[in-house]
C-alpha cells in the first residue's frame, strides 16, 4: 500500500514543552514565564498541553514550582493540561493544584526502569494502581507513557512485543490514552513500522499516541509513518524545548513548529495557529534565548 494512503483529516497535537520540555532544559525557567508560555500555547489552539511534573523537587528542580504553575495558568475551555504523578503523593499534590489529568511513566526496558525510577516495571505498575483507582473514582483523565519503546540508552533495540506488553497493562489498567515513546530519538522509520504493525493488531489506533524525539533527525520521517498507520495524536515540545539526557548535545523533543509545518503541509487540521505558536516560543525566547536552540525550526 502506497505511503500517506490512510492520511487523516484531522491530528491532536499534544504540547509536551512546559513540562518534558523545560524539565531536560539546564535553565531554570521562573513561575511566571511558565504561565505566560502555557497561557499563549492556549491562546494559540492546542487543546493538550502537559503542564508540568509533581515529582520531588530535589530530584527535579526545574519543576519544583509545579502547584504555583497549575494555580497561576488560565484554564482555556475545552483544553486539557495534564500532568506528570509519579506517586500517590504526587497525585494528591496535583489535586490539590486542581489538576482533572494525569501521566503515568513506566518503560519497556527494565534496565531503564531501574535506571530512570529506580524500580522494576512490575514495581511501577504496583505504584500506579492506586493512583488509576484513585483517578477513575475522581473522574480524572489519565495518560500512559511507554518510554524506550524501540530503544534504550542501556540495552539497546528494544523487543516490540516488550514494549506492548507494557502498552496493554496500562490500558488494561485504565489509561484513557497511551504514548509510545522513542526516548533516545533514535528509531527508525522501519522500525516504527514493525512496532505500530503489531501495536495497532492488538491495541485500538484511536488510544495511542507517538512522543518522537528527534536524535537521530528521523522524527518527521517517524512522523509519516505514524500517520500512515492511522496514529492522530502525537507529542511535540515547541522551539524544540528539551534535550536528550542520554545523548549530551543532541536535539530532543521534535519542535511543535516543525511538525505543524508537515502537518499543515499536507492538507491536515490540527486547529492549530502557528503565527501564535511562534509568539509563544519568542515571548519564552526573550527572556531565555538559550532556550531548545538545538532542536528549533
Amino acid at each position: 500500500m502506497p505511503i500517506l494512503s490512510r492520511i487523516p483529516k484531522r491530528v491532536r497535537v499534544v504540547e509536551v514543552g512546559p513540562r518534558d520540555g523545560l524539565q531536560n532544559e539546564p535553565t531554570r525557567v521562573a513561575s511566571h514565564n511558565k504561565i505566560s508560555f502555557i497561557n499563549a500555547l492556549s491562546e494559540a489552539g492546542l487543546r493538550v498541553i502537559e503542564t508540568t511534573s509533581f515529582v520531588s523537587p530535589k530530584a527535579v528542580p526545574q519543576m519544583a514550582d509545579a502547584g504555583d504553575v497549575m494555580l497561576g495558568i488560565t484554564p482555556y475551555p475545552g483544553v486539557c493540561y495534564p500532568v506528570l504523578v509519579p506517586n500517590e503523593r504526587g497525585y494528591d499534590r496535583a489535586r490539590e493544584s486542581g489538576c482533572t489529568a494525569i501521566a503515568l511513566f513506566t518503560a519497556a526496558s527494565e534496565q531503564f526502569s531501574q535506571k530512570n525510577v529506580n524500580a522494576t516495571i512490575a514495581e511501577t505498575f504496583q505504584r500506579f494502581a492506586p493512583i488509576a483507582q484513585r483517578a477513575r473514582e475522581d473522574g480524572v483523565w489519565v495518560r500512559g507513557y511507554v518510554s524506550t519503546a524501540t530503544d534504550c540508552p542501556y540495552s539497546g533495540h528494544v523487543d516490540p512485543e516488550d514494549a506492548i506488553r507494557v502498552a496493554e497493562r496500562l490500558i488494561e489498567l485504565g489509561c484513557d490514552e497511551v504514548a509510545l515513546a522513542d526516548t533516545v530519538g533514535l528509531a527508525t522509520p522501519k522500525r516504527l513500522g514493525e512496532l505500530l504493525e503489531r501495536a495497532c493488531a492488538r491495541l485500538p489506533v484511536t488510544r495511542l499516541a507517538l512522543h518522537l524525539h528527534d536524535t537521530g533527525g528521523l522524527a518527521l520521517a517517524n512522523v509519516i509513518i505514524g500517520l500512515d498507520y492511522g496514529v492522530t495524536t502525537f507529542d511535540a515540545a515547541a522551539g524544540g524545548l528539551g534535550g536528550c539526557p542520554f545523548a549530551p548535545g543532541a536535539p530532543g523533543n521534535l519542535a511543535t513548529e516543525r511538525l505543524l509545518k508537515l502537518l499543515h503541509g499536507l492538507g491536515i487540521d490540527t486547529g492549530i495557529d502557528e503565527t501564535r505558536v511562534a509568539d509563544a516560543i519568542e515571548q519564552l525566547h526573550a527572556a531565555y534565548p538559550e532556550l531548545g536552540r538545538r532542536n528549533a525550526a
